[in-house]
């Protein structure tokens, strides 16, 4: 372990580098600001961090006035307001050094995954990314991360080599799996629990090109494409990624013609190998239903967004999901039932989407991990849009329905990133095992005994 200690001196927030801001002053607002606009912060400090030194500063201060910890990079992931306390904000901290002979890219806590994207394009490699590269990199795998080509290659924690955290004493420790393996267990799969990662090291993929995109098909035809997508699913190789989706896309100009303002059924696809094997594979999804708007083709790994087509502009959003043991035919009934066209266009969410599970994401990792997502077949996610009162009461009611309908078919339990507003400590342990929440809550008690990291989706020190 290389660490540096804290001394007794009286720590101040003097010696950060970066700004430090509170209520009323210049900048203060768009600093506490994420992507996920439905958390509003109000934090009692705000750390602009340029760098590890600068997070080492503001944990010390914290540790000696027991000011608890908040940590945001882009706020995509920003379901839990922070009200008081200190928010460090990594914003600045986008570094990515690539080496192409490790194949590895060394990542500061604040890089997107377009950054990461950016920097091993050149040398043919990529980041194992999600639905959006304009996600962090950090928070998202610190949360087991599940990408897009995740049937092909895991979990994004599956590929870390190292990371470098500031425990909440102020000690900033370089850990691995031969240094602190505790604490590198804990920091793949069980979120922010444990220190506030500066940068980690992560495995790049030598897969410049893939064939993806997404096939669209008008609402009407969201049962046949369902029903034929669940059963292509069990036949196709591990390599094969793709997800199910009932989109109803506001009039904005954000979103693309011909898509803008339409009811539709999707399938989205990834697959890293031949493009004319995934052609191939895909032809039985092209003629399940009348496909209005083909966009599958080849393209860079750097331009995987086309496949998803996330939101590019801040939102308030409310996220929720749940794991699921498998997909039969009365599950598939009552997902057409409640989301699907007779549910009306006036339906409160957003998105509906299940994607497919399995392949190398059920695989165990290398080094043993916290993520506890691998006995999943498929995954159930959901999004509404909070603009006003009415629509967020709409949106809480048709997400408390829809998840209450699938209970039965889930697992129990949730991915973390995208588990949604964090409940109390039972719910926040439903992303985990008992066993492993229990091991997640000692390692808890060993770096962070007072629990200054509180906010978000963390658990209790044992």
């Amino acid at each position: 372990m290389t660490a540096t200690h804290p001394t007794p001196a009286l720590f101040a927030l003097s010696d950060v580098r970066g700004p430090v801001l509170r209520p009323g002053d210049d900048g203060y607002a768009e600093e506490v600001t994420g992507f996920n606009l439905s958390a509003l912060h109000t934090p009692d400090v705000v750390v602009g961090a340029t760098g590890a030194d600068d997070v080492v500063a503001a944990m010390r201060w914290a540790s000696a006035t027991g000011t608890p910890v908040a940590v945001q990079a882009t706020g995509h992931g920003a379901n839990f307001p922070i009200d008081h306390g200190l928010l460090i904000s990594t914003a600045r901290m986008t570094g990515v050094e690539v080496d192409p002979a490790r194949r590895t890219a060394t990542v500061a806590a604040g890089a997107k995954w377009s950054h990461v994207m950016a920097a091993g394009a050149p040398h043919g490699l990529a980041g194992l990314s999600g639905t959006s590269t304009d996600a962090g990199v950090v928070g998202y795998t610190l949360g087991g991360g599940l990408p897009v080509l995740g049937r092909a290659y895991g979990f994004t924690a599956d590929l870390v080599h190292s990371f470098q955290v500031v425990t909440p004493d102020g000690t900033l420790h370089e850990t691995d799996p031969g240094h602190e393996p505790e604490l590198f267990w804990a920091l793949r799969g069980g979120k922010g629990n444990a220190g506030v990662v500066t940068s980690l090291v992560t495995d790049l993929l030598p897969v410049p090109r893939l064939y993806g995109g997404s096939l669209y098909c008008h609402a009407q035809h969201a049962e046949p494409l369902l029903r034929a997508w669940a059963e292509w699913t069990r036949t196709v190789p591990d390599e094969m990624c793709s997800a199910y989706t009932i989109l109803r896309l506001p009039p904005i100009p954000q979103i693309p013609e011909p898509l803008r303002g339409g009811f539709w059924a999707r399938v989205a696809l990834a697959w890293p190998g031949d493009p004319a094997q995934g052609e191939a594979l895909i032809a039985p999804l092209r003629s399940a239903a009348p496909v209005a708007v083909d966009m599958v083709a080849e393209m860079d790994h750097a331009d995987l967004d086309r496949i998803h087509l996330e939101p590019q502009d801040p939102l308030p959003a409310r996220e929720s999901c749940l794991l699921l043991r498998d997909l039969p035919a009365d599950a598939l009934d009552m997902l057409v039932e409640l989301a699907g066209p007779a549910a009306g266009e006036e339906y409160p969410l957003l998105m509906v989407e299940v994607r497919h599970m399995g392949g190398a994401l059920a695989r165990p990792p290398a080094v043993e991990d916290a993520v506890c997502a691998r006995d999943a077949r498929y995954f159930i996610d959901s999004v509404g849009v909070l603009p006003a009162p009415p629509v967020a009461e709409a949106v809480e009611r048709a997400t408390r329905e829809l998840y209450t309908a699938m209970a039965p078919y889930g697992t129990g339990r949730t991915m973390v990133n995208i588990h949604g507003t964090p409940g109390d400590e039972a719910d926040r342990a439903r992303a985990w095992t008992p066993k492993v929440h229990d091991r997640l809550r000692r390692t808890k008690a060993t770096y962070d005994p007072d629990n200054l990291l509180r906010f978000g989706h963390t658990v209790a020190p044992a």
